[in-house]
């Protein structure tokens, strides 16, 4: 079994994003993508949601648009105690040579750290986590 880091680098393909930086997170139980404007709208008779995020670690001057179908609305607690419903994603999930599917909640992230959490239903079955260590898995070229 592959062991990660607490953070790590991956890349979501389906939304156009080679790189990002996640925080690999075993007390999430979802994953977790910033997004600091949603749009949804219909495609087909389905719900899509258009997602503005900044995909860069602070970096709020670049930004990526990218559209998914909307999966779910679910209410999350984040580690503060707060609830909030948040839309929920299914998208591919690239790193450690594999390719897998993964369920997104979407949230503004700009005050947090990463742009991304890595939770534990995405690991679950696939990697294990050494949380003193980071970037097993390697670092972006640039």
């Amino acid at each position: 079994m592959i062991t990660l880091g607490w953070r790590e680098w991956g890349g979501l393909p389906q939304l156009g994003i080679e790189q990002i930086k996640m925080k690999v997170d075993t007390g999430a139980k979802t994953s977790c993508l910033h997004a600091f404007a949603l749009e949804p709208f219909e495609r087909d008779g389905e719900t899509w949601v258009r997602i503005h995020l900044h995909p860069v670690q602070d970096n709020n001057e670049i930004e990526h648009v990218c559209e998914a179908r909307l999966l779910d609305r679910r209410k999350v607690r984040d580690s503060g105690g707060h609830e909030e419903e948040r839309f929920v994603v299914e998208t591919e999930l690239e790193m450690a040579g594999q390719r897998f599917p993964i369920e997104l909640t979407l949230t503004n992230r700009d005050s947090m750290r990463f742009r991304m959490l890595l939770g534990r239903q995405a690991m679950c079955a696939r990697f294990l986590v050494d949380p003193q260590a980071s970037y097993l898995l390697g670092q972006p070229d640039s």
